[in-house]
């Protein structure tokens, strides 16, 4: 029996309705509800795309099984065919009244539950999005989140600024609020911890702080990178750590480097962080970046030019943040100005953004810096006479990341260096080059110092 073009649109629903049964729902939204059945004949069904992005995506992921679903309903082997074409946004502008009424509506809350009041609810599962540079540390997390206390425990989320661990930190505690009934959780950063704990020995009110922190069924804590050098808080938290672990009980740190780096931290403190799940945070691939980007501007309820996502995402190739900063200006300029953004306005108005993106915080002085306090060195090490191997191998790290990341001649670069002449920065260049290609370990090193030089933002 010959199948016609409106049976072949009926097996194109049921095969996306079943693929939606058996996919998450954030990669089914991400994926699938940008697709739309246009037409078909006996041999193939068009679908249509929004971008070469997709495109390339969806065919790569999902073309075979959305052919098999068909063949399963049909009997008939029917390829998928994707055209490109630009969705004409359904909801109003992003200047009308009808948008601004729609902006004006608070976020929607799951029936019958409260929000947590130390967790932020834009901090959920359903708005990360994931790619490659973070899928296992999503996927911890949200385990952790569904079964807390009973594995991954503890679990350390690291990586640079920007790039989602307070994010998964409170998604986890805002999923678990949700899912369970009673659950006392406390979020709270190494800072504010340090902070309560100070004031609980000057009021002595020490019992109070220890009964509120051991007590709980999740302990989520922000940024311990903060503790290094704070030796009776580390106390603490260790008498804490040890018995909200021995009562089963669920702890998630998070980090802006590996435990294995936090230099003036307990060893027994550190010997506990590491006896769980770590696991890090790497910057977007340049196809993560515009779906992040995509998902952004439909949350907005602004629409862009394909070119122009792609134009940011070529471009900005660090963190969640820096993305949201240029988009954020690209609003801001539609908005105020009332004009639509074009290739050409994005270029021009995020010209100065992108030219000084990676290098405008990047200076002999704050390359120094990073590099001694990674090795546990001072300033005047960095530029000192001193030649021991524990010193002099830093120095020469030093003088090579700023021959990579500046502009700086290798006179200027001696210079700053204790003013040392150019052959000897040559020199060390050259013996970083040829260590590279011996020590796997040194090029994560270097890519790690090189992300806390481009993120570094003045000593706090």
């Amino acid at each position: 029996m010959k199948t016609g073009e409106w049976d072949y649109e009926v097996f194109w629903k049921e095969a996306i309705k079943q693929i939606q049964e058996e996919t998450s729902e954030q990669e089914f939204l991400m994926w699938f509800r940008n697709m739309q059945y246009l037409a078909s004949n006996d041999s193939q069904i068009v679908v249509a795309v929004p971008s070469t992005f997709y495109k390339d995506q969806v065919g790569q992921r999902y073309q075979r099984l959305i052919e098999g679903k068909v063949f399963e309903l049909s009997g008939h082997k029917i390829a998928i065919a994707f055209k490109i074409q630009q969705k004409q946004p359904d909801k109003p502008s992003p200047r009308s009244p009808a948008a601004e009424r729609e902006r004006e509506k608070p976020a929607p809350q799951r029936k019958g539950k409260k929000s947590h009041p130390q967790l932020n609810t834009e901090y959920n599962f359903e708005r990360f999005v994931r790619g490659e540079n973070n899928d296992f540390a999503y996927m911890a997390s949200f385990a952790i989140a569904r079964n807390p206390g009973k594995a991954y425990n503890p679990c350390m989320i690291y990586g640079g600024v920007g790039l989602g661990k307070t994010h998964l930190l409170q998604a986890i505690g805002n999923s678990a609020y949700q899912e369970f009934d009673d659950t006392k959780i406390v979020y709270v950063t190494a800072e504010t911890f340090t902070n309560e704990f100070i004031l609980a020995i000057k009021e002595n009110t020490s019992h109070r702080f220890k009964n509120k922190y051991r007590s709980v069924d999740m302990l989520l804590i922000d940024d311990v990178h903060f503790l290094p050098g704070k030796v009776e808080t580390q106390e603490e938290l260790f008498h804490t750590f040890n018995a909200l672990y021995d009562a089963n009980k669920q702890m998630v740190f998070t980090s802006d480097r590996p435990v294995s780096e936090l230099k003036k931290l307990s060893d027994r403190l550190r010997s506990r962080f590491e006896r769980g799940l770590n696991v890090d945070l790497q910057p977007p691939n340049f196809e993560t970046r515009i779906a992040i980007l995509t998902k952004k501007l439909e949350e907005k309820k602004v629409v862009f030019p394909e070119e122009v996502v792609e134009l940011i995402c070529q471009n900005i190739k660090t963190n969640v943040r820096d993305l949201e900063k240029a988009l954020t200006k690209l609003i801001a300029y539609a908005e105020l100005v009332n004009k639509t953004i074009t290739l050409e306005i994005a270029e021009r108005q995020l010209k100065d953004f992108f030219t000084d993106h990676d290098q405008k915080n990047v200076t002999i002085d704050v390359v120094q810096r990073i590099v001694a306090e990674y090795f546990g060195l001072s300033l005047n090490d960095m530029k000192g006479k001193k030649r021991s191997k524990a010193i002099a191998f830093p120095r020469q790290l030093a003088m090579y990341i700023t021959r990579e990341l500046t502009e700086y001649s290798t006179t200027e670069v001696g210079l700053e260096f204790g003013g040392r002449d150019h052959t000897t920065v040559m020199h060390a260049c050259q013996r970083i080059e040829d260590r590279i290609k011996t020590d796997p370990t040194l090029t994560p090193a270097i890519q790690h110092l090189t992300r806390g030089i481009k993120e570094y933002r003045g000593p706090s």
